[in-house]
């Protein structure tokens, strides 16, 4: 029998929200390409993300650093030294594997069918993707694409400062792409060597009452946000990392973790990083980067919180979360905020003139409000089942009446609820409900 993963990935494929990267040519471990179910998905969690922490907020300003960056920032904060994973192989195979993944090297010794494994000793393996620029075959230089996007705010502070007026406390917010050179990515898009980043850095007084303050208060925000986004509060839980987890640098760590299919797994960070990173680039670009109290006159390296969400595993997560069976209809459940389409709008039967052109009248009319989806294959059950499965909350229906008495049929995704509005309050009535 099919489990909760398989159904859920055959669903992504199936309705255009996330296909195999480079599929026509085998593919390519580890990439994956969203669709367009995918695509207006992936930017609506962006979007909502940017706008509670950037638009509606006046203590966080955005930036979007370039991917590629000076050689010398990856070594001053520690990737180029401390951005490894420990690997093995197996002697039978050749498959590699993390050392400390130790469910996923028994369950490769399972496929060997009783044979003896024999594993490498571990080597350390860095994470970094290397790439090189320069025009000369040979005289090229080498770079590293980004293993996380934190640097680039930390490089620009003194930037933000000097464009901007904002004061301790405040954070510089950035969502981008970053890479990594995974030894064994799985579990569908959870484990990826492309993936996408919405991290905020928090810049605070570097006393102890201060971070104690901010790491709790930035904890319950980010837990609230995906509540809000109506994540299944039983399926989240904090995940304190131990003493011996935690970055060297880092003061406290904490991880948002879902309860996925395979376990609890985390896709959200909280961490302290105190003033480690600042201070190393401070010391690696001489450049003072210190925060000057426009009161006090004080001069000081601030401390910073950061919150660092995977985009591709909070949109799995979202997915798996979303995904409800009711009877024979399969209904992703999204939160009008990050529904693709927001509405779909269908002429009753395809071949009649007078009904789809006043269906393309309204489909027209919604448009500039709101992303919405046209449909007028196969018959209205099915047109209804298949919004169903891509989250459309709402799907407007045309009929031979409507002609008549210029109203249509609404139909609520959640309820299966069908109710007939005047053509002219549709619109009143979609931002009732959808009020984003």
């Amino acid at each position: 029998m099919e489990n909760l993963m398989d159904k859920v990935v055959s669903l992504a494929k199936r309705r255009g929200f996330i296909f195999p990267g480079s599929e026509i040519y085998g593919g390519l471990g580890g990439t994956w390409d969203y669709g367009p179910a995918g695509a207006l998905l992936k930017k609506n969690l962006k979007d909502s993300w940017w706008k509670d922490l950037v638009q509606l907020r006046g203590d966080i300003v955005g930036v979007d650093a370039a991917i590629m960056m000076n050689p010398k920032a990856w070594e001053a904060s520690g990737h180029t030294q401390a951005f490894v994973d420990p690997l093995v192989e197996c002697k039978l195979c050749h498959e590699r594997y993390r050392a400390d993944h130790a469910d996923e090297i028994a369950l490769h010794e399972k496929k060997h069918k009783g044979k003896t494994v024999d594993w490498t000793e571990p080597r350390q393996f860095n994470l970094l993707v290397r790439a090189y620029l320069g025009v000369v075959e040979g005289a090229q230089s080498e770079i590293f694409l980004r293993g996380e996007i934190t640097n680039g705010a930390q490089v620009n502070f003194k930037n933000v400062l000097d464009s901007t007026r904002v004061k301790i406390p405040f954070g510089v917010a950035q969502i981008g792409k970053a890479f990594r050179n995974e030894i064994t990515p799985g579990n569908f898009t959870f484990r990826s060597r492309e993936f996408e980043q919405m991290e905020v850095q928090f810049y605070i007084k570097p006393e102890e009452k201060e971070g104690k303050k901010w790491f709790d208060y930035w904890k319950k925000n980010r837990m609230a946000w995906y509540v809000g986004l109506g994540m299944s509060k039983k399926n989240l839980r904090f995940r304190d990392h131990a003493d011996d987890e935690r970055a060297h640098y880092a003061r406290a760590a904490t991880d948002i973790e879902y309860k996925t299919p395979w376990g609890w797994q985390e896709f959200m960070g909280i961490h302290h990083r105190g003033d480690y990173d600042l201070a190393r680039h401070q010391q690696y670009s001489k450049v003072d980067l210190r925060y000057r109290d426009p009161y006090t006159g004080e001069a000081y390296l601030p401390w910073d919180i950061e919150t660092s969400a995977g985009v591709d595993r909070s949109i799995l997560f979202l997915l798996i979360d979303a995904y409800h069976e009711e009877g024979e209809r399969v209904v992703l459940k999204l939160h009008r905020t990050l529904a693709p389409y927001k509405v779909a709008v269908f002429p009753l039967l395809a071949n009649k003139p007078q009904l789809v052109e006043k269906a393309r009248e309204i489909y027209d009319t919604l448009k500039p409000h709101y992303m919405v989806a046209w449909d007028e294959r196969g018959n209205i059950g099915k047109r209804y089942f298949a919004q169903d499965e891509i989250g459309t909350p709402y799907c407007v229906t045309v009929d031979f009446e409507s002609v008549e008495d210029k109203k249509v049929t609404v139909r609520d995704r959640d309820t299966m609820r069908q109710e007939r509005f005047d053509i002219n309050e549709l619109i009143d009535y979609l931002q009732q409900k959808l009020r984003l």
